[in-house]
């Protein structure tokens, strides 16, 4: 190995500790550490060396360690945002995930869907499936708000299923602020879900 790939090396390795077991990365966190090629093959000398976990394609993690477990799997929320970061995409969690976030439901589904503005990808971790499905603008309107977790959780949930006792969890689980964007947003929400949204957010 020459002196230039070494010192690529060294640098990439010193930017992946100083972030701590847990982080999950992509190739394009060092793009201005040296050139594709140069990285890609310091992340598989990495990870040859056992530095490094590759998790799936164009991803990897510096490994976390258990001492009853074992090794554990990075957490969704680390894998969210290195893909965020490496693709500019927005992400908005649905479905089963949805409800998870806010409560409503006490189990985290085996597959985890998120709507996204970007190209569709599956992540496989372990029995574990990171799905992202390419959706409509309007779909994507209340990402990355309160407001977008709600409508994705009561559309999981159904309207069948929504009772008085889960009205009252929102409302409880929701900040005064959260209500109010609740309101600005319902104009993106179907019919139903909206009337909801509105009996949450109003006194």
């Amino acid at each position: 190995m020459g002196k230039h790939a070494q010192s690529i090396d060294s640098l990439i390795l010193e930017r992946i500790y100083s972030h701590g077991p847990g982080w999950v990365f992509t190739p394009s966190h060092f793009t201005d550490l040296g050139s594709r090629t140069a990285v890609a093959s310091a992340l598989k000398r990495h990870k040859q060396a056992g530095a490094i976990r590759q998790i799936a394609r164009g991803l990897y993690e510096i490994p976390r360690q258990d001492q009853f477990i074992g090794q554990l799997s990075p957490s969704v929320d680390a894998i969210v945002e290195a893909l965020q970061g490496r693709d500019a995409i927005r992400l908005q969690p649905s479905g089963g995930y949805a409800a998870n976030l806010l409560g409503l439901s006490e189990q985290v589904p085996m597959k985890i869907v998120f709507l996204t503005d970007g190209p569709a990808r599956r992540v496989q971790l372990g029995k574990q499936l990171i799905l992202l499905k390419h959706t409509t603008p309007r779909a994507m309107a209340t990402a990355g708000r309160v407001s977008g977790l709600v409508i994705q959780a009561l559309r999981h949930i159904g309207q069948r299923h929504v009772d008085d006792t889960l009205v009252a969890r929102l409302r409880k689980r929701l900040s005064d602020d959260d209500k109010q964007q609740l309101l600005q947003d319902i104009r993106y929400a179907p019919a139903w879900i909206a009337a909801i949204m509105r009996q949450v957010a109003e006194p």
